[in-house]
């Protein structure tokens, strides 16, 4: 018998309802049970973890950016890529994604890591893994998140155009043949980790590309200095 699919917002909720019966949700719905009886923590809180879909409704979408999974220390992971609550101290990966917004732009971007503005704006940041064991990076990979979220990309790219994917890194590269690109604009770069940033995601332009394209379609730009 089919379980009820998890509370979430009601676009996301009518366009995924498929992929929470598939047995690979099974799955994983099973797999962090069983973490839980174990007594495992991992993040972000229940609460947060489809926090993405409730910000930016189906329509509302404009721009998505692909992470691979949360941050793993507390308190940090709060169910959007990248963004961190109010107060944590900023990840190396987010410090520089707010370099390259400032250095894009001409801009200065607001203090803190909070990027639910963004998201209220139409900026979906999903995780491709949306939960993960506190203190072990990549621990849930492989448990059935990413054929969920990889239907999500591909329902949202299929449903709406004159998107704007930015895949930075390779894992988010892979997510590219689920994009139509006749509908969309893909905007790729290595991933903004201190690791891989210089090797050209500083000058990616992203943000600015963004809004030149967004402007085409004739829809509200995102105001990338707020958050």
């Amino acid at each position: 018998m089919n379980s009820p699919a998890p509370k979430l917002e009601k676009s996301w909720l009518e366009l995924l309802n498929p992929a929470f019966q598939t047995q690979s949700f099974q799955s994983l719905k099973l797999f962090l049970t069983q973490e839980k009886q174990q007594g495992k923590l991992f993040y972000p809180p229940n609460s947060q973890i489809f926090r993405a879909f409730e910000l930016c409704p189906v329509d509302h979408v404009k721009v998505v950016i692909l992470g691979q999974d949360p941050y793993h220390g507390p308190g940090q992971a709060h169910g959007l890529s990248f963004s961190v609550p109010q107060g944590q101290e900023l990840p190396p990966s987010l410090q520089n994604i707010f370099k390259e917004v400032e250095s894009d732009l001409k801009i200065k971007v607001q203090p803190g890591g909070n990027l639910e503005s963004w998201a209220r704006q139409g900026v979906l940041l999903l995780n491709t893994c949306l939960t993960v064991e506190a203190n072990k990076a990549g621990s849930h990979a492989g448990r059935g998140w990413e054929p969920f979220t990889d239907r999500a990309i591909q329902s949202l790219a299929e449903k709406r155009q004159g998107l704007v994917f930015m895949l930075w890194g390779k894992y988010a590269l892979n997510k590219k043949n689920l994009i139509p690109p006749n509908k969309h604009l893909i905007l790729t770069a290595p991933h903004p980790s201190p690791l891989s940033a210089y090797r050209g995601f500083f000058g990616c332009r992203h943000f600015s590309r963004a809004n030149a394209y967004l402007a085409q379609q004739k829809v509200h730009l995102i105001n990338w200095a707020d958050h």
